[in-house]
């Protein structure tokens, strides 16, 4: 499964290359070169629970890909904390698969691989079915 991510403070790219997945693109790479397959994204949230904007000009552009979201945020903003994954999978009707604090921990990067894997595994489902 493709995984687009976005990282304004550098803690989101430091919990992707702690996952380890194979199919991984900044979404400034994915806004260049363009995106054709599903694809989940994942995003810090900026001032009081924003979308960061080169997320919401990324996903205007691409969402009919969006297959899900992962939010990042920071437990002090209470509420707030996160709230661009709520924000995005509420706008395109796409699962918020998890939420994680700053770069995330060992847990949540176990946790955000499990449910990568069961994305993908969904979508292959869904593309060899015909009903």
């Amino acid at each position: 499964m493709l995984i687009v991510y976005y990282s304004l403070t550098g803690n989101v790219r430091r919990f992707i290359q702690k996952s380890g997945q194979p199919r991984v693109i900044p979404l400034e790479t994915a806004m260049e070169e363009g995106v054709s397959e599903p694809f989940i994204i994942v995003t810090g949230t900026i001032g009081f629970g924003q979308v960061p904007d080169a997320v919401s000009q990324f996903l205007e552009r691409y969402h009919h890909h969006l297959t899900a979201v992962v939010g990042s945020g920071n437990r002090n903003w209470g509420q707030n904390f996160a709230k661009a994954g709520d924000t995005i999978s509420e706008t395109y009707h796409v699962p918020l698969l998890m939420k994680f604090e700053l770069h995330g921990n060992n847990r949540d990067v176990e946790l955000f691989n499990k449910k990568v894997e069961e994305c993908y595994e969904n979508s292959r489902r869904e593309t060899i079915q015909s009903y």
